[in-house]
């Protein structure tokens, strides 16, 4: 079974939002695969970004792959603004969706987004394999590194026992990791099997981005190449 390609995801709330096509347009140029785009509401974490609004101005101004991440309490209620915006990708939290995954899945696909489901660090890995395993399936799985909430967190190791324990389960699913992620972390992200890496302060934060960029993605290929 082939490997799940190598993504990398800059984190946009890390960027200018007062430049944001402009950013996203520097990110796609120095070789960003996907553009992570955060969105909380206030409730499930503490902080307040972007919703639908600034996702359909956004989309005006890229083709890229706008990877949605949802920190939201009632993920249901996103999926047809989402859609209409033009996100990509629409992944939830499962602690706000235990009893509903299944016709969540099902909406976010009938409305052309992939799905993917989210964990935060105290969430046990296996609460995902049944999105992962049932008739319709998520098509990622983001293992959350930090606290979801706030850019610029440490990172924490001890998530890659949950990546570890996906990517032996399921050799191509796409696996994500998001939180504290740079030339200093990714190593232990990619041996333990992420290939797609969402970084923030790590990419934007750099006299050079695009050799962040780069070096993300080295780290993933040559790890998958190891094993």
């Amino acid at each position: 079974m082939a490997a799940a390609a190598a993504k990398i995801a800059p984190s946009m709330l890390s960027s200018d939002f007062a430049n944001l096509a402009a950013e996203a347009d520097r990110m796609v140029r120095l070789g960003a695969d996907w553009l992570h785009m955060d969105i909380m509401d206030g409730h499930f974490v503490p902080n307040l970004t972007i919703g639908a609004p600034v996702i359909q101005s956004l989309r005006k101004h890229t083709k890229a792959y706008l990877d949605c991440h949802l920190m939201v309490t009632n993920p249901s209620d996103y999926v047809e603004p989402l859609a209409k915006a033009g996100a990509s990708g629409f992944t939830f939290h499962i602690e706000v969706s235990r009893d509903n995954w299944q016709e969540l899945i099902q909406s976010v696909k009938a409305k052309g987004m992939r799905p993917g489901v989210s964990l935060r660090p105290g969430t046990p890995v296996e609460e995902v394999f049944p999105l992962v395993e049932a008739e319709n399936p998520v098509e990622l799985v983001l293992v959350m590194t930090v606290e979801p909430g706030f850019g610029g967190q440490k990172f924490m190791p001890e998530m890659m026992e949950k990546v570890r324990a996906l990517r032996k389960k399921y050799p191509s699913l796409d696996i994500e990791v998001d939180g504290g992620l740079g030339p200093s972390t990714i190593d232990m992200a990619a041996s333990a099997g992420a290939n797609c890496i969402v970084a923030g302060s790590s990419i934007f934060g750099a006299a050079e981005p695009g050799e962040v960029i780069l070096a993300l993605r080295k780290s993933v290929e040559g790890s998958q190449n190891k094993s």
